[in-house]
């Protein structure tokens, strides 16, 4: 599976909301990320009917993507935000017009319903980058983040996926207009967990939220064969949900009941999201979540996949700075040197 064709400045760009209307609710942030694509990336952002349609029906979303992707002067799609029912807007996509033009789609969270229906479709895209959120942040936006957007959009590059200095973890609501321009507090990172790190593992991505994609294993429907995945570098993030340690545990034991998680030689955490909105517990309480998590992801490959090596903490899920990875292009993670590649 190839990575999709580079863009060039002054390319249109698609901008979608294939989950939840977030710019139907928050239009002044959709704006601050509509800007961004002008000034920061020189590309032309282009909105579809139902980007900004709060209670969009399933098909009319799906005609958009699809719209998009049948227009040959869109070069890109973002999504503008994830959500919680984009399973349902598959079943009303024709993979026609996907294939014909494999333009780069850019999402997470619960976008990875639609980067899961691509990969399943020969279709590789990019796992990070909801414009809303990451875009649309208030102060700037983060170096990383945008260095790796415009890796994937404009460069053919090996780019290293560094750990970060700081992070947060924290959300400034959309509501208060201080969220256009104040970033939220950030602590300093513990970097990269390293398990089992005395190879070198190459090849292409799949995964993404683990809610997501325990749901599309629930589902069974937009799930291929568990050895069409043999050879592929898992990615996992978790949510502002937060599921408990227990929860990761039953979704990576599930998967390894179907003979899926032994097909996987890396497997590559984010860094887990361990508070909301409503809840932010004390830092030595987010701390003991995400060590929580690391272990139940550990004793779920010690009984299904023992010979996987995994890193943790990596910056490419719910938290911030984000880095944008490939979904279905590769990757490499060197274990005795310590880096993971992107290759873009």
């Amino acid at each position: 599976m190839e990575n999709p064709p580079k863009l060039k400045v002054g390319d249109r760009v698609a901008i979608v909301s294939p989950s939840w209307a977030g710019p139907a609710v928050y239009p002044a942030t959709h704006e601050l990320a509509m800007q961004r694509i002008r000034e920061l990336l020189d590309l032309e952002p282009v909105e579809f009917p139902t980007t900004r349609q709060a209670g969009a029906s399933p098909a009319d979303r799906a005609a958009d993507l699809m719209a998009a992707y049948a227009d040959p002067t869109i070069r890109a799609v973002f999504a503008t935000i994830g959500g919680s029912d984009q399973i349902t807007v598959l079943p009303h996509l024709d993979p026609a017009p996907f294939r014909a033009d494999p333009k780069p789609y850019f999402g997470y969270s619960d976008n990875t319903n639609l980067l899961n229906w691509l990969w399943m479709h020969g279709v590789a895209g990019y796992h990070g980058g909801s414009t809303m959120v990451h875009l649309g942040r208030g102060g700037a936006v983060d170096p990383e983040h945008l260095v790796s957007l415009r890796a994937a959009l404009f460069e053919t590059i090996d780019l290293e996926i560094t750990p970060v200095a700081t992070f947060t973890d924290e959300e400034l609501s959309w509501a208060d207009p201080a969220s256009l321009t104040t970033s939220s507090p950030r602590v300093e990172s513990p970097g990269f967990v390293w398990h089992q790190a005395d190879r070198v593992v190459a090849g292409p991505t799949w995964g993404g939220s683990m809610e997501i994609v325990s749901w599309n294993l629930a589902a069974n429907r937009w799930i291929r064969p568990a050895s069409d995945y043999a050879g592929a570098v898992l990615l996992l993030e978790t949510s502002e949900e937060m599921p408990s340690a227990e929860d990761v545990f039953r979704v990576l034991r599930n998967a390894g009941e179907r003979g899926l998680l032994e097909q996987f030689p890396a497997v590559v955490v984010a860094t887990a999201k361990a508070s909301n909105i409503e809840n932010r517990p004390p830092q030595p309480e987010r701390a003991k979540f995400r060590d929580d998590q690391r272990e139940a992801v550990l004793r779920a490959l010690a009984t299904y996949n023992p010979g996987a090596m995994a890193v943790f903490g990596v910056d490419f899920g719910h938290t911030a700075p984000q880095w944008i990875l490939p979904y279905g292009g590769a990757m490499t993670i060197d274990g005795p040197a310590r880096r993971i590649i992107a290759h873009f």
